[in-house]
């Protein structure tokens, strides 16, 4: 394990984007945006996903430098083409094309296609959140095969389809609630295979359908274990919507096989919905009936074995105070592979370590 403070951190994947094609000031973005999932505890969409994109634009599939482009402009509703980017720029710059849109008409539904990997997406909502909006994010995965199985299936027939829903706090404390609709996230998985540990159990079948903790059967191509859905029927049907909502309705490109499923890098389309709690008229009035239900429900006595109740957003807000104080911890195989990334771009590993 491998401790390094995040502006450090930011430095590292900031020089190893930008030896790899990508303009300094994108590269910026995406190393923040990275190193943040690290701080709020989501290991899996943090740095380890770095070597990922080094690898995608070597091989002609990642543009770094591609800036969204507006293709469709109807007032409330916009359409914006990623057109392959580095994910976290590309969804930041569509997501305040949303904020002023929302802060002009009251709402603003925005989709954005075609944009490689644009990582953890309560960063998006946080973004909208900071700007005193509500929003949901609905995401679709494609780009490669389908690892994740519905409900009630054995056989896979989507990716991890992220949901996001941010409430702003005045005090900045938002209300985050951001998952997979898969039982966990397959950048956890990875950093489980990358520790040599076990999948947590009622995760993974295999492909008898019968349930197995074995990360190797899921990284080894026909092996045939897959991701389940989270919360059985309600997991896998908020999975469906969002294959349909952020995929078929907003990136018109699902993981149904007429559609190119092996694309080469993971590429995301997001629906955003975006309100302007001001134009219902009353945001006193919310701010203080919302205050008001979140103290309550913070209120609660806690369960045996918990230390205090919380809410959708707590939980990161502890890790990332931790983790500012301590340093970023990165498991050895995440480790390795950034380095591994780094010397491909001619970035040393004496360059790196005298940055950590």
């Amino acid at each position: 394990m491998t401790l390094v403070r995040a502006e450090p951190l930011k430095t590292i994947l900031t020089t190893l984007l930008e030896r790899a094609g990508t303009e300094l000031e994108r590269a910026g973005v995406c190393a923040e945006h990275l190193v943040l999932a690290n701080l709020k505890g989501h290991d899996s969409h943090g740095v380890g996903m770095a070597p990922s994109y080094v690898r995608w634009i070597a091989a002609g599939k990642l543009f770094p430098n591609a800036r969204p482009q507006v293709i469709h402009d109807k007032g409330a509703v916009m359409v914006v083409d990623g057109q392959f980017g580095l994910g976290a720029p590309v969804a930041k710059e569509t997501i305040e094309l949303a904020i002023a849109r929302a802060k002009q008409t009251g709402v603003a539904c925005v989709a954005l296609r075609n944009s490689c990997h644009i990582g953890r997406i309560g960063t998006y909502g946080e973004q909208c959140a900071d700007a005193g909006l509500v929003s949901m994010h609905y995401v679709n995965v494609v780009g490669a095969g389908p690892a994740v199985a519905p409900y009630g299936g054995r056989e896979p027939r989507m990716l991890t389809n992220p949901y996001c829903c941010t409430v702003p706090r005045p005090d900045g404390d938002h209300i985050v609630l951001d998952f997979a609709t898969s039982a966990i996230a397959i950048g956890k998985l990875r950093v489980a295979h990358m520790k040599g540990e076990p999948a947590p159990h009622g995760v993974l079948i295999d492909a008898a359908g019968f349930p197995t903790t074995d990360t190797n059967a899921f990284f080894t191509p026909g092996a045939g274990a897959y991701l389940l859905p989270f919360g059985q029927h309600k997991g896998g049907g908020l999975q469906v919507l969002c294959e349909l909502l952020g995929g078929a309705l907003a990136g018109q490109w699902t993981m149904q096989p007429g559609s190119d499923r092996h694309y080469g890098a993971a590429v995301n389309n997001m629906l955003s919905i975006v309100i302007d709690p001001d134009a219902f008229g009353g945001r006193e009035i919310y701010e203080a009936e919302a205050g008001a239900m979140i103290d309550y429900v913070r209120g609660t006595p806690p369960s045996l074995g918990i230390d205090r109740t919380r809410v959708p957003g707590d939980p990161e807000r502890e890790v990332q105070a931790r983790r500012l104080a301590d340093g970023v911890p990165i498991d050895d195989g995440t480790w390795r592979d950034i380095l591994r990334a780094a010397e491909s771009v001619g970035f040393t590993e004496a360059e790196v370590m005298a940055l950590v």
